[in-house]
Parts: structure tokens; sequence; C-alpha cells
């Protein structure tokens, strides 16, 4: 772990980090945004493309060039999986997720009990353009998607989220380290937030029309990567090594929708109850707030 502040690095690294992510958005703006991008093959559009790979992928990119570029060598790249010794975070990088984002979710539903569809009708829809779903109740295939969305979407959704990962958990983080756990992950938190503001401006996670838009899904999401980066990066020094947070991140992406199957109407969803809401992120605030106030979970 670092010792000295490397602000030279730092800078090198979130200029490659910011610079090739909004060149990215910024070619995604100009060619539909999110919701009008043209598609380049069945079901891809050229928007998820760029997000997938260059967007997603300039943190680890970021990571590579600054060592080629400042000759740092590959020396603490928190590769090593580490499993001997850190396969406790591996676990709670798979299943805590899951255990974060389903009580924001029932709390948003009790407070707001309109936008509970007890019937899953959106699923009902899906499985009625299925072939051989009929035999199937829907809240069985609600169950049988959320444990698919446990026990796979980890594994396949690291494929995305290394990018990410690689970047601002295995580079960034021991940077910041020498000026303190927490100060780091608050740090980490408000640069992470902000860098995805290109694409939350364009409908990303919040939509558009949301009371206070255009600024406050932007602002808001900074409460959502204080949360979701704090937990990663405790899995990440806790584990000392990178895959607990890729596998982290995965699981979070993998069950962050499973809300949308019991959701009817048109929710506000700056509060939930997607975990990106202030009240569909609340598994996730009382998870960093224990975190944040542990004194050696972020050493």
């Amino acid at each position: 772990m670092e010792t000295k502040l490397d602000i030279h690095r730092v800078v090198i690294f979130l200029g490659f980090a910011f610079g090739i992510a909004w060149i990215a958005g910024l070619i995604i703006y100009l060619t539909g945004g999110l919701t009008n991008s043209p598609q380049i093959a069945p079901g891809i559009s050229l928007a998820l493309l760029l997000m997938v790979t260059v967007y997603m992928g300039a943190p680890a990119l970021g990571n590579i060039l600054t060592r080629l570029i400042t000759h740092e060598g590959w020396k603490d790249t928190l590769l090593r999986p580490n499993l001997k010794k850190g396969w406790r975070y591996w676990l709670a990088g798979w299943f805590l997720p899951v255990v974060m984002t389903l009580p924001g979710a029932a709390l948003f539903f009790i407070l707001f009990p309109q936008y509970f569809d007890v019937h899953l009708t959106y699923l009902q829809k899906l499985m009625a353009a299925s072939p051989g779903m009929s035999t199937i109740s829907p809240w069985t295939l609600a169950i049988l998607q959320l444990i698919q969305g446990v026990m796979i979407a980890p594994i396949i959704n690291s494929i995305a989220t290394f990018g990410e990962e690689f970047g601002w958990r295995a580079y960034l983080l021991p940077k910041l380290m020498p000026l303190g756990g927490r100060k780091a992950m608050l740090l980490i938190g408000l640069i992470w937030g902000i860098w995805h503001w290109p694409v939350i401006w364009m409908g990303y996670e919040y939509g558009f029309g949301y009371p206070g838009y255009p600024w406050a899904g932007p602002l808001l999401f900074l409460w959502v990567t204080f949360g979701s980066g704090i937990f990663l990066g405790w899995l990440t020094l806790r584990g000392k090594s990178v895959w607990p947070a890729v596998i982290g991140h995965a699981a979070i992406n993998g069950v962050a929708g499973v809300a949308v199957l019991a959701t009817t109407g048109e929710p506000n969803p700056l509060l939930g109850p997607l975990p990106v809401g202030i009240i569909g992120s609340l598994g996730f605030a009382l998870v960093a707030i224990a975190v944040f106030l542990s004194p050696k979970a972020l050493k």
C-alpha cells in the first residue's frame, strides 16, 4: 500500500480515466445519445458498445497507461486473487449486494404501495411472448430470475465491471490511502460519481423529466457512489485483491433491477425502488455507514 500521496500519477490517471470516457460520451451524445443510438448489430447499439467497452473500460486503461508513461511498473496491481486469506470478501461481494438491495425496494413499496404490482404484469407480458412459459407462475419466474441474478450474474457481469474496478479500486484507491481510509473513500465516491455525469445527463439510471432534471440525478448519484464505493473499497482493502470488488460490482448490477419486475406506474426514480434512489439505496447506506465507522475496516 502507498505511504506517500503521489499527486503526479493520480492526476495522470484521472486525465486518462475521464478523458477517454468523456470522449466516448461525447460520441454517444453526437450520434443520438443513449436512446436514439444507431444499431450496429441486432440488439447492439453504438451507444451500448461504447459504454461497455470504452466508457466503462477507461479507468482500466488509465491504470495501464499511467504505469507505462510514468514507468511505475507492475507491482501491487491487486490482480492476485488472494483466495486463501480473502475468501470471506469474495463471498461478501457475491452475496451481500442482494441483501443490500431488497430492503430498500421493500421499504419503497411499503411507503408507496400504489407502485407495487402484486400480479407482476410486466413479467406476465414477457411470459406471454415466450411459448412454453404459461405453466410457470410469474412469482416463481421472478424468484428464479433473482436466484439467477445472484448466482450467475456476478460471473457474467465481471467482464464489464473489471474495467472500472481495475481503475478506481486497484489503482486510485491505493494511491489515495495516504490520506487515510475514510478520506480516500469519500474522495473516490465524489470522483466516481462525477465521472458518470455525462451518461446520466443522457438518461442513464434516472431517465429524463424527473423532478429537478437535469441536476438532481447527477447529484443524487454521488450518494450512490459514496455508498457502493465504500462497500467495494472495503472489499478491496480487506480482501487485498481487486477481484472481490469486481465480483461485488457485478453482483450489484445483476440484482439492481429486480424491483422493476414488481413495479407498476411511473415512480419517482430519485426515490426508488431501484438502489439508485434515496429510499432504494437504504441497504447500501447502512452497510457503508457501518464500514465507514468501523475503526479497522478501511485500513
